[in-house]
């Protein structure tokens, strides 16, 4: 198969990884860009769906607008200048975010300024560590299904004969036989933590490998919907070969990725209103949509709406003409996660020379993972070098709604000392603590209330994570791939091309236990 060069219009968004099973979704057929008199495109939201949904649209020759309520670019991945107490100017953002080698799509946005990807780093291992002292990886784990499986229940010393004899093969089943949105149909109605249960996967196992699943998602595998789980189970590590390894921003997000994607659309015509945020949206006669904001109201002849599930919930709440009333409702109805804290000190001495860029943790307390900056990132980097200390983040998901704040942040200290006890003697040269409630909740039962990418507008779209697709994505490739589709849907109104996009294999890739899990269903 022939593929055409990444970030042109139409053309493949991406340079295919090394499974060969990875799916093409070729774009809707279209003249390769708009001819005669551009249409307007308003793009709310400026993170990764919006920026995805801006690129595919501007480099079509559609006159964009990007709405982003923050002075920044990047969503829930920006990055802000601030000034710790020794004078040095660096980036704070809200924390770690891991580019795996299945984000196609997010991988295909980012080549549109760096072909080669420079700007990402691999981290040699994703270590995982429990307080019990059982320790995981997976440099050394095959990367092909069913090898990948088997050669981590070989490895891991969280597995033992004794776990593996009381563990219930019939109900795994399903994890093998993932089919989207048949997953939905199927699981939505269990919770990710009864599914384990049934299962009976060993303690220390179901913490290290598989509560790390449900904590991308910021919430309590008791609140998660099973079929989201399963369905990571099948993105990074039974239904494709790309592994579990992934890569990181040698640079903070702003220098990385969204200045430079800013001066792409820039160059191909996009206005970008950093720091205005919209108050509403109302259809517009003949067609299109008017954008009201607290400086302006501006008629756009397609809307893509990529906000997180609050800021979602604030358009439509004032947007009382939007879609329709069925619509409305269920968009008013969406959750936010549970409250997460992510800690970045800057201490005065470095950790031990040994340890990982990033560690994912379980079992001390509220902590998830420790990332050591200066293991990856240039800038911190440059900080440690010139003054002999380290850079380390923190995070803790799915903290308690009610929990004191103070409280936690030494909390997270302390168990940060149990981690890595040479950071008990450090002094503390600078701290910031990042508190936020903002990501979507994927709770038992509740896929089916999401919004799609289409609405009954055919002039209004929606993009983002929270978004329901029938296509095996989630988290920032959720995020990228929904506003590629947001952009397709529009560009088709307009007789233009679409953008192909990819995916890992949308089933299960070990035919005879798909096979079996059929029949035992049957």
């Amino acid at each position: 198969m022939s593929r055409p060069e990444a970030g042109r219009a139409g053309g493949a968004s991406h340079r295919r990884g090394r499974d060969r099973r990875a799916r093409v979704l070729p774009g809707h057929t279209g003249t390769p860009r708009i001819t005669g008199e551009a249409p307007g495109a308003a793009v709310i939201g400026g993170g990764i769906a919006g920026l995805a949904a801006a690129t595919a649209l501007a480099e079509r020759g559609v006159r964009v607008t990007v709405y982003e309520r923050e002075p920044q670019l990047g969503g829930r991945l920006r990055g802000w200048p601030v000034e710790l107490a020794d004078g040095s100017a660096v980036t704070m953002s809200r924390g770690f975010h891991a580019f795996f080698r299945q984000y196609y799509n997010l991988r295909g946005l980012l080549r549109r300024v760096d072909p080669q990807l420079s700007m990402l780093t691999g981290l040699p291992d994703y270590p995982l560590q429990h307080s019990r002292g059982f320790r995981d990886g997976f440099a050394r784990v095959p990367r092909t299904p069913p090898w990948s499986a088997l050669g981590f229940v070989a490895l891991s010393p969280s597995f033992g004969w004794r776990d593996l004899a009381r563990m219930r093969p019939r109900a795994a089943l399903p994890m093998f036989d993932v089919r989207v949105p048949d997953v939905y149909e199927r699981l939505d109605g269990v919770s990710a933590w009864d599914l384990l249960s049934q299962i009976r996967f060993p303690e220390a196992a179901r913490h290290l490998a598989f509560e790390v699943f449900s904590r991308s998602f910021f919430a309590d595998p008791r609140q998660l919907s099973a079929a989201e789980l399963v369905l990571m189970f099948h993105i990074y590590f039974l239904g494709s070969s790309e592994g579990l390894l992934f890569d990181v921003p040698d640079e903070p997000f702003p220098a990385a990725l969204w200045e430079p994607l800013a001066r792409h659309l820039a160059g191909h015509g996009a206005d970008i209103r950093t720091g205005r945020t919209v108050e509403s949206v109302q259809p517009a006669a003949g067609g299109g949509a008017h954008v009201i904001t607290g400086e302006s109201a501006e008629r756009h002849d397609g809307v893509v709406l990529a906000l997180d599930t609050g800021g979602l919930r604030h358009v439509v709440a004032q947007s009382p003409q939007l879609a329709d009333d069925e619509w409305r409702a269920r968009v008013l109805r969406l959750r936010t996660a549970p409250p997460f804290l992510v800690t970045r000190l800057w201490l005065d001495r470095r950790v031990a020379s040994d340890r990982p860029g990033f560690l994912g943790t379980s079992g001390y307390g509220s902590l998830d993972n420790v990332s050591v900056l200066e293991r990856w990132e240039g800038e911190a980097a440059r900080w440690s070098a010139r003054t002999g200390g380290s850079v380390l983040e923190l995070h803790a998901y799915a903290v308690d709604q009610g929990a004191d704040r103070k409280a936690e942040q030494e909390e997270l200290l302390a168990q940060l000392h149990r981690v890595y006890p040479e950071t008990r003697d450090a002094r503390t040269v600078d701290e910031r603590h990042e508190w936020r409630a903002d990501c979507p909740l994927f709770p038992v039962g509740g896929h089916f209330e999401r919004p799609t990418v289409r609405t009954s507008d055919p002039s209004v779209t929606v993009a983002g994570d929270l978004v329901r697709t029938d296509l095996p994505v989630a988290l920032m490739e959720r995020a990228a791939t929904t506003g590629f589709l947001a952009a397709n849907a529009l560009l088709e109104r307009w007789g233009v091309r679409g953008q192909t996009l990819w995916t890992v294999p949308d089933r299960g890739r070990v035919l005879p236990l798909r096979a079996l899990n059929r029949l035992v269903r049957s």
